[in-house]
């Protein structure tokens, strides 16, 4: 059980860093305008969402080839989850753009 929180722990901080780093440098540049505001344009960039889901995909892929996936893809499930909240809440990935 305790090896199963610890590593529930390390797959969010992979989780939250992939979608952290890639929403401030997007390789993809694959942006959404969500509003506008007197400063300028607000814009999401869904460059860190999408690597972090296809991570998760590939994660869930490798325990389903261990035959681990009823137990193991529960928790990393649960640290996608808390994750993708917990970046939309910290606002990763949302960018105004400052029109001068």
């Amino acid at each position: 059980m305790i090896k199963n929180v610890f590593a529930c722990f390390a797959q969010f901080l992979l989780f939250f860093a992939i979608f952290a780093v890639f929403s401030f440098v997007p390789p993809l540049h694959l942006e959404h305008v969500v509003g506008t505001t007197p400063d300028g344009p607000r814009v999401f960039i869904w460059d860190g969402l999408l690597i972090a889901a296809v991570l998760f995909v590939v994660i869930l892929l490798i325990e389903s080839a261990m035959k681990r996936i009823r137990t193991a893809g529960v928790w990393t499930s649960i640290a996608f989850a808390f994750a993708v909240v917990i970046g939309l809440a910290a606002k990763l990935g949302f960018k105004t753009n400052m029109s001068f």
